[in-house]
């Protein structure tokens, strides 16, 4: 199970952020998207457990689609995302299993392509990265970003067809450095993709999102994060 530190420090939710928009039907889900809706070129956005309506994670999207990305990011959680003392941490994860996530993506995805979109990259923070992990094993995008993830093995990377890049904290009960190290060693011979892992230093988990807007060290760190996740995207959904 993931560490605490993964569920602690609740962002305050505002379904009114985001210069966006909120479309109530996108492949049968809630989503926020943002980015000029005739891009050819779409980015997935998969939240950690406290879901689309985080304004750090409406405020990333925005950045994203303002580099020209039509960006989505999804109710995978159907309107009950993690709330600290409503329910036991193990039981709302129990009730939102990667499986049903991955399913739901696969319909954004088929929504987004029937539109015109033609390169789909997706990024997931925390319990999103179990989504993008397995977006990436299937086939089902073109690139991928990983940042702080929880509940990705190495058997996951293993079976990764895409290019990804894997963005992980120096403190990190949930995903701690000699995992990421592990993933590295094996995506380094696949040959067929190109990979990506860095460990920021001084950092963690959670820090691209749970961060403090006062506190100017807490954003420029996420904000390093945020540039190389659009670089990546930049160099590899074309």
């Amino acid at each position: 199970m993931a560490s605490s530190q993964c569920y602690e420090n609740p962002p305050t939710l505002n379904p009114a952020s985001g210069q966006g928009c909120v479309v109530d039907d996108l492949g049968g889900l809630k989503a926020y998207t943002a980015g000029p809706s005739d891009s050819k070129l779409a980015i997935l956005l998969a939240a950690d457990a406290f879901g689309y309506e985080a304004p750090n994670l409406r405020k990333l999207a925005d950045k994203v689609a303002a580099a020209g990305f039509f960006v989505v990011v999804p109710d995978f959680f159907h309107g009950d995302p993690y709330v600290p003392d409503q329910k036991p941490v193990k039981t709302w994860i129990e009730s939102h299993e990667k499986d049903k996530g991955f399913e739901d993506a696969k319909l954004v995805i088929e929504a987004l392509k029937n539109k015109g979109v033609s390169a789909i990259g997706a990024a997931g923070f925390c319990w999103g990265a179990q989504v993008v992990a397995e977006l990436a094993k299937s086939g089902y995008i073109k690139s991928a970003v990983m940042l702080h993830p929880s509940f990705v093995t190495v058997d996951d990377i293993k079976e990764v067809k895409c290019h990804i890049a894997i963005f992980g904290a120096e403190i990190d009960k949930t995903s701690p450095p000699e995992l990421l190290k592990q993933f590295e060693e094996i995506l380094s011979l696949k040959s067929e993709v190109n990979s990506y892992v860095k460990i920021f230093p001084g950092v963690a988990h959670g820090w691209t999102m749970r961060y403090d807007t006062s506190d100017e060290t807490a954003v420029k760190k996420a904000e390093e994060a945020h540039q190389g996740m659009l670089e990546w995207f930049a160099k590899h959904l074309k």
